[in-house]
């Protein structure tokens, strides 16, 4: 089985000892995404809103690296700062995923890095 790892310029640099994707046997695994603008490296937003979409933007980037697209996550794990923020991500979200939405988990945590308020983990079909 080959593996591949992925790296894209038009996305925040892994701020850690990860890749930001691997494609291994037809499928595409991102690491958790942040809030973070790729050019500067700090957290973009301080409501969910903002935030989900730049989750969202920085994932697609690395999607489209990989030779996927948002079209083909087949799931999504989303970590949020506060539950109480589920809505207006749920609203940001959606909008996304608009057609055959990917299977999804949403839970609550104690802390993100860098205090962000949402981390999106994805895996999609090549």
């Amino acid at each position: 089985m080959a593996r591949e790892t992925i790296k894209s310029d038009e996305a925040p640099a892994a701020i850690g000892p990860y890749s930001q994707a691997v494609k291994a046997n037809g499928f595409v695994f991102l690491s958790g995404q942040l809030a973070l603008d790729p050019r500067t490296g700090q957290m973009v937003g301080q409501d969910i809103k903002t935030q989900t979409r730049r989750v969202l933007d920085n994932i697609k980037v690395v999607l489209q690296a990989a030779g996927s697209s948002l079209d083909k996550v087949v799931r999504c794990g989303v970590f949020l700062k506060d539950m109480n923020d589920f809505g207006p991500m749920n609203e940001e979200y959606g909008s996304y995923f608009r057609e055959l939405p990917p299977a999804r988990t949403t839970v609550q945590v104690a802390k993100l890095p860098r205090d962000g308020l949402i981390e999106i983990d994805v895996i999609a079909m090549l």
